[in-house]
This record gives structure tokens, C-alpha cells and sequence, in this order.
């Protein structure tokens, strides 16, 4: 997505620089700034300590850990090192797992001079997987924003309430739950957002509303538990949220507060949906 007039990625290899950046999250909204990520040690404290965040972002970022860590050694005692070190890092997000499983399944059987080679590929593919996936998921809650457009009279807001930060910070472009919005703001569609602040790190208040305020969308931010009164007073046309996890059987884990807003959602007759890429399925739980 843009900021100002520059096309930025959550997370990109820089040709030039040789060496993966990142937007680091903990400085937002009131400082953009971008950080290089050159050692192993580098991309685990990216991920613990928060500069960046988002289920499919912390899977990406891992798989650029992978790549950096296999140009200084990529020795099979190294590879499983440093998935496992890198796993230990963030228990949430299943991403993370999938990310390092895509990474070992191809590495694993290479010879240790061909993995950096194999690794950069990987970790390019992977990143651009998650945008085209994202991509796809905006085109899809596009179709459901449209109908609900129609309904309304001309020129009045689709009203989406969204949860945290499921945003193209969240993930390499586009975001999960932000997506679709996105989509709609192209196609010309108006759009008013309400963003929880979402407590207790306000991922919805400093990330959320950074966000839409970059890419001039109409947008308000709310206190957490204003949700379900705005329902209540027809001020909410649908809820759109993200998932650190997904069961098997469509059993969502997100943010502290999600299932308030679903409870109310239900209550109000409001269509509830997750913006779901497929790798943040758990397909060991059900």
C-alpha cells in the first residue's frame, strides 16, 4: 500500500541494500521508520519484541530469518536451530509454524551449499503467496460490500466495524480484514470504518487508524466496548475481523475482544465474517 506517494511492503528485500526491511510497528503512528534485518538474531527479536505483527507477517518475516541465517551457515544443525529458535518466538500465530515447515520441507534434502540460494527463493515465494492470497480475500468481501451498497442510498457508507490491526501492516500488502475495504474505496464504493482501539497493546488505535487515515478512508476510532451499541442503533452495516488461528472445523482464535463483537453481531442481526488466508488454518486442531 502507499504512504504519501511511495508503494511500501510490510516487510521486502531491498536489491539494492542487500538485506530484508521491514516498517517497524512500535514506532507508529507517530514515527515511520524502517529498519534492516541482516542476522538471524535480528528477525527473532523482529518477532518477539513486536516491531512487527500480524499472523501472516510474522510467517514471512521467519521465512526471511530462515534465508539470513542459511547464508551465514546453512549446516542441518543450523536449519534446525534456527527453526527451532525462530518457532519459540511468537506461540500465537500458526502462520509462524507453517512458514518454517514450507522452509524446512525445502531445504532439508538440499545440499548445505544450495540452501541460501533455495531459501531466498522460498521466502520470496512465500511473501508473495501471502499477497496474492490477501489480494483474493479483498475481492471476495468486495462481492459482499457491493450487495450491501445497493441496499443503500446513493452516496451513503457501507459502515464496516474491524477489530485490532488486520491490515496490510498485519501481513506483506493488502491486510486480511482491511482488504476487502481497500477493494471497495477502488471500485468507488463509499466506505466508513469504525476501529476499536482494541486494548490492551491498541494494535486498532495506533495501526488501524494510521492506515485509513494514510489512504484517506473515511474512519472513526472507537473505545473497544462501543461496538455493540453502535450495532445496536443501525450504525453498523457488517463486522469484519482477522484470525491468529483457525481450527479445522472454522473455530476462529483472534484478539481479546473479538468474541465480544461476534456475540453482538449475532444479536443484531449483522453478518459477522473473518478475512481468513488459508496458512493461518490449524489443521492439527479440530
Amino acid at each position: 500500500m502507499k504512504v504519501g506517494a511511495k508503494h511500501y511492503r510490510s516487510i521486502w528485500f531491498d536489491q539494492d541494500a542487500g538485506a530484508v526491511k521491514i516498517i517497524d510497528q512500535r514506532w507508529l503512528p507517530h514515527q515511520f521508520i524502517v529498519v534492516e534485518l541482516k542476522t538471524r538474531n535480528d528477525f527473532v527479536v523482529a518477532i518477539r519484541d513486536m516491531w512487527v505483527r500480524g499472523a501472516p507477517l510474522i510467517g514471512a518475516t521467519a521465512a526471511f530469518g530462515v534465508c539470513a541465517r542459511m547464508r551465514s551457515d546453512p549446516s542441518d544443525n543450523s536449519l534446525d536451530e534456527t527453526c527451532r529458535v525462530l518457532n519459540d518466538t511468537r506461540p500465537t500465530a500458526v502462520n509462524l509454524r507453517w512458514a518454517l515447515d514450507e522452509m524446512r520441507a525445502v531445504l532439508k534434502d538440499l545440499p548445505p551449499a544450495e540452501r541460501a540460494a533455495a531459501a531466498h527463493k522460498k521466502a520470496l515465494e512465500i511473501s508473495a503467496e501471502d499477497v496474492e492470497c490477501n489480494r483474493r480475500i479483498g475481492l471476495n468481501g468486495l462481492e459482499i460490500i457491493k450487495q450491501i451498497a445497493a441496499r443503500k442510498k446513493p452516496g451513503e457508507a457501507v459502515k464496516i466495524l474491524t477489530h485490532c490491526n488486520a491490515g496490510w501492516l498485519a501481513t506483506v500488502d493488502w491486510g486480511t480484514a482491511t482488504s476487502p475495504i481497500y477493494h471497495a474505496v477502488e471500485a468507488g464504493i463509499a466506505v466508513h470504518v469504525w476501529v476499536d482501539e482494541t486494548r490492551p497493546r491498541n494494535q486498532g488505535a495506533q495501526l488501524t487508524a494510521w492506515e485509513m487515515d494514510s489512504s484517506g478512508i473515511s474512519h472513526q476510532l472507537i473505545v473497544d466496548n462501543a461496538g455493540g451499541h453502535l450495532m445496536q442503533h443501525g450504525e453498523v452495516d457488517l463486522v469484519i475481523v482477522g484470525t491468529d488461528r483457525t481450527t479445522s472445523r472454522g473455530d476462529v482464535c483472534n484478539k481479546i475482544g473479538t468474541y465480544l463483537k461476534a456475540l453482538a453481531a449475532s444479536d443484531n442481526n449483522i453478518p459477522f465474517y473473518v478475512a481468513l488466508p488459508s496458512p493461518t488454518i490449524d489443521w492439527t486442531l479440530t
